[in-house]
């Protein structure tokens, strides 16, 4: 299976290939990494479960707030995975919470001010192929200086970014085959 966005999966797949053959998009049963022979980098449920319940609230508010059973009838998520994911994204100020009968959730943006990158990262943490590259301090490594891998990862890590940061909710919602984003893997 591949993802096609306005001719974007194939501007990624120029861009990885330029780092050599070991690299391949990988998309397929709900899981999306960088294929490098046997492993790859995955995006966990939490990640994943996220861009779902965000599509969700986006697709069911219509102005109101939408409950976690809601979506966990919908989606196939426990309620008690949805209110871990909706606390770090309520604590961040990209879903809004209220108490009572009608309480729930909803977005507190238009769809096309989140990035898929920004949810991801909220939730997974950094991206980065290798903890060198990490950006959350500077290189530590004893071997940095001397390094011929370190421009790579480099590179790599700029690209995912790159990315995972020009698709928005609103793209993943304006997609042709549209729906409730169920994926194939039940994991």
């Amino acid at each position: 299976m591949k993802y096609y966005h306005k001719g974007r999966a194939v501007s990624i797949l120029a861009k990885l290939k330029t780092f050599g053959n070991l690299l391949i998009p990988f998309f397929s049963y709900g899981k999306i990494g960088i294929f490098t022979g046997g492993n790859f980098m995955k995006i966990s449920t939490k990640g994943r479960y996220a861009l779902r319940l965000m599509i969700d609230l986006a697709q069911n508010s219509n102005g109101k707030y939408v409950s976690l059973k809601d979506v966990s009838s919908r989606q196939g998520i426990s309620v008690k995975y949805l209110e871990q994911i909706v606390g770090n994204l309520c604590k961040w100020g990209y879903v809004k919470s209220t108490r009572g009968a009608k309480g729930g959730y909803m977005l507190t943006k238009k769809t096309k001010e989140y990035t898929l990158g920004e949810i991801l990262r909220i939730t997974e943490g950094k991206l980065a192929p290798v903890a060198c590259v990490d950006g959350t301090k500077e290189i530590d490594c004893e071997r940095a200086a001397d390094c011929l891998t370190l421009e790579f990862w480099k590179g790599l890590y700029r690209v995912i970014n790159e990315y995972i940061d020009q698709y928005t909710l609103e793209d993943l919602l304006n997609q042709k085959t549209k729906g409730t984003m169920n994926c194939h893997n039940k994991r």
